[in-house]
């Protein structure tokens, strides 16, 4: 069985969520598959050169790397399905190309663009809005990254349960809570950051729910007097005016880290009193199990997938109501009785989630959707 995988979103200079997660999955299926006494083969399809690491040394996985200038996926890709078409091909970050195999499988890793369509830019909730659709009506199967977001396929779309599998992502092991004292110091000076902090790790645009995480990180530092600042970590995306009049108002109390690469993420977690995601909507919120891994505590909202993901390792609050996430970071940042608490119970959520469970179970998935042998 020949399995072809779109793995442009794995070639990413700066990963975010769903490139990450595209990188990770590639990866351990690779690694796992290598193991494995089988007659699958595959190919990665990218529009570049990737980095050292996306094909594992024992896997011996073919690489096309066919540069496109626009419109890569629903031209280049198209092209190579009608060429060279495989029996089965995995999308697993972004969308399926308009040639394709009949049996294909994609990820949905969330709706929010559906409960939130005010937080994207129209030209982007449109596109949203039909490759989603374009995703579900397409493929044989789908991968979900939550039970959560299983239902809202179900619900919204009228997809058959059995059609729809869930597949946790993982945390990579490079997240952990023992660093050198000197390499906290270090990781701390590049980005300006001096003394104790509360961590955000995201995008800043307005799903996130940054605009009310500032305003609530001013309420909370009046009331309570502890020393923390904010610490705000990834690039600015779309839609960031309301973000940039709050950091006006707050002055130096907040740090702007921007992008920060995978080396120095892992001593930013670990150094941090605290880490909030306060997003209005999220298909998984990978940050909040990296930070559990690193030993932080974590404060997340209620809603969507992180009350299945967090469990009880977090404090939850309701992201619409900015007092009860301004009590959350006063509770955590002036009780270290509550930090370790919370430090204990994110380690043991943590161990739940593994990259070589997520690419096991994907494979599986593969093997039973694929056509019989001579038949694509």
């Amino acid at each position: 069985m020949l399995i072809g995988i779109d793995a442009s979103r794995a070639v990413a200079d700066q990963p975010t969520g769903t490139e990450h997660y595209s990188r990770e999955l590639i990866r351990h299926i690779l690694a796992v598959a290598a193991g494995q006494p089988n007659d699958r083969a595959f190919v990665l399809y990218t529009a570049r050169q990737p980095g050292p690491g996306l094909i594992p040394k024992e896997s011996p996985a073919e690489l096309r790397v066919m540069p496109f200038p626009r419109l890569w996926t629903h031209f280049r890709l198209s092209l190579e399905m009608l060429r060279n078409r495989p029996d089965v091909l995995l999308v697993p970050a972004h969308v399926i190309p308009l040639v394709h195999p009949k049996i294909s499988v994609a990820t949905i890793h969330d709706l929010g663009h559906i409960y939130y369509p005010e937080a994207y830019p129209r030209a982007t909730l449109k596109y949203l809005s039909w490759s989603t659709r374009h995703n579900i009506n397409t493929a044989a199967h789908l991968l979900s990254d939550s039970e959560a977001t299983k239902r809202d396929i179900i619900k919204h779309f009228g997809v058959a349960g059995k059609r729809i599998t869930v597949v946790y992502p993982g945390v990579s092991p490079r997240f952990g809570p023992e660093y050198p004292p000197a390499d906290l110091a270090a990781v701390k000076a590049a980005y300006g950051i001096d003394g104790p902090y509360v961590l955000y790790v995201g995008t800043l645009q307005p799903r996130k729910n940054v605009e009310r995480l500032i305003e609530a990180f001013a309420m909370a530092k009046r009331a309570a007097g502890f020393s923390e600042r904010l610490v705000l970590a990834g690039r600015m995306g779309w839609m960031p005016e309301g973000i940039m009049r709050r950091l006006a108002q707050m002055g130096e109390a907040v740090t702007l880290a921007g992008y920060v690469p995978e080396t120095d993420l892992g001593p930013l977690y670990a150094g941090a009193t605290a880490f909030v995601l306060p997003s209005l909507f999220e298909g998984f919120g990978m940050p909040v199990i990296e930070a559990m891994a690193s030993g932080t505590p974590v404060i997340a909202a209620n809603a969507a997938s992180l009350p299945e993901v967090c469990d009880d390792a977090a404090l939850l609050f309701d992201p619409h109501q900015t007092e009860e996430l301004a009590e959350a970071l006063s509770q955590v940042c002036s009780d270290p009785g509550l930090r370790a608490k919370l430090r204990a119970r994110g380690f043991e959520q943590a161990r739940r989630f593994t990259w070589r469970e997520a690419a096991a179970r994907t494979l599986d998935v593969l093997d039973r959707v694929a056509p019989p042998v001579g038949v694509r």
